[in-house]
């Protein structure tokens, strides 16, 4: 039971953040909302205008309040669907580490709702360094447990999706677009972990669990 509210948790996460980025944006007019120029933060400002004096971009985000929300829940999402699977991922130091990085990623995420950027930048930027930092780490140290099947399963993408995802952040605080934009570069570094808890969400439902995983 432990494992399929683990899994329900980390695929309503996932499935929920993308939904809001999408819906969200669309019910952007003047300026519409672009993945590459815009950041995520953008679709929770609060107020219209011209927003950060060192990439200036327009903001105007019609449907603010739901984009908050949905950045609360997704991060209690994570975090609950960490502690539920606690018991699959066998408890040792690189899972330990991993799941706590998880719930201090989502942490971030209910950080980021809270606080918009335009509304208390400090803790806003607090909780997105605690996603693209930890929500990153937690992908690599999920690819250094050893105890869990499902780690073991899951260690190629782990480490595929935290490299990707630690790259997409540096080169996202460096405001190195490579092509895709700034804003882009911010999607490579926040979607692996939302990939990565999509597919250990799906094998710790029953219908995709071929061993226990606890």
């Amino acid at each position: 039971m432990r494992n399929r509210l683990a899994g329900a948790c980390w695929l309503l996460a996932a499935v929920s953040f993308l939904v809001a980025n999408v819906v969200v944006g669309l019910a952007w007019d003047q300026p519409g909302f672009s993945w590459a120029e815009h950041n995520i933060s953008d679709l929770g400002n609060v107020t219209c205008g011209v927003w950060d004096t060192s990439r200036p971009r327009p903001v105007c985000s019609p449907w603010h309040p739901a984009m908050n929300a949905v950045f609360v829940g997704t991060g209690l999402l994570l975090a609950l669907g960490a502690l539920l699977a606690h018991r699959a991922l066998r408890p040792g130091p690189a899972a330990a580490v991993a799941v706590a990085s998880t719930v201090a990623a989502g942490t971030g995420y209910v950080l980021a709702g809270l606080y918009p950027a335009d509304v208390d930048e400090n803790r806003h930027v607090l909780g997105a360094l605690l996603v693209f930092a930890l929500g990153n780490a937690a992908l690599l140290a999920a690819a250094l447990a050893g105890r869990s099947p499902l780690l073991r399963q899951l260690r190629t993408v782990s480490v595929v999706l935290g490299l990707l995802g630690l790259a997409g952040t540096v080169l996202f605080l460096a405001r190195v677009d490579t092509g895709i934009g700034v804003g882009g570069m911010e999607r490579v570094a926040v979607f692996p972990l939302f990939a990565w808890v999509t597919t250990a969400g799906l094998r710790l439902l029953p219908f995709r669990r071929t061993r226990p995983l606890s």
